[in-house]
C-alpha cells in the first residue's frame, strides 16, 4: 500500500545550508548564483531510496522555477536507518533574494513510495535581508 505522507517508519530530516557564489554571479545582469549543501538523515525504521526531486524556486519578481527529476547530483541514494547522505548543489535567480522549496520521492525497503518535504528556505545576498 502506497503511502503519500511521511510515517514514523518514514521520519526524514532534511537540513539546509546555503551561500551566495559572488565570483559566478552577475549582479549587473541580473544573474545570482547560491550553492545549497543538503543533508538528508533518516530517523525512521526502514531503509528508504531516493528516487526524484521537486523543487520550486522564487526569485524577489515572484518568477517561479520548477525542477523536477531523477535523483540528486546524478545520484539515487540508498539511506539506511540513522545514516545521512549530503551533497552540494546550485541555482541561478534574477533577485538578490528567494526562496526554494520542494520535496523528494522516496521509496522504503518494502516498496511503499512517500514524499519527504523540503521546508522552505531562503537564498540571499549578503547585506541584502535586515
Amino acid at each position: 500500500m502506497n503511502s503519500p505522507q511521511a510515517t514514523e517508519e518514514h521520519a526524514i530530516e532534511i537540513e539546509v545550508a546555503t551561500a551566495y557564489v559572488e565570483e559566478q554571479s552577475e549582479p549587473d545582469d541580473d544573474r545570482y548564483v547560491f550553492a545549497y549543501h543538503i543533508t538528508i538523515r533518516n530517523s525512521g525504521a526502514l531503509t528508504v531510496q531516493l528516487l526524484n526531486r521537486h523543487w520550486i524556486i522564487r526569485d524577489g519578481r515572484d518568477q517561479t522555477q520548477e525542477v523536477r527529476g531523477e535523483g540528486v547530483v546524478g545520484e539515487q541514494p540508498r539511506i539506511e536507518p540513522g545514516d545521512s547522505f549530503e551533497y552540494t548543489s546550485g541555482t541561478v535567480i534574477e533577485t538578490p533574494v528567494g526562496t526554494m522549496e520542494g520535496s523528494y520521492g522516496m521509496q522504503d525497503e518494502r516498496g511503499n513510495t512517500f514524499e519527504a518535504p523540503i521546508p522552505p528556505f531562503t537564498l540571499s545576498v549578503p547585506r541584502t535581508l535586515h
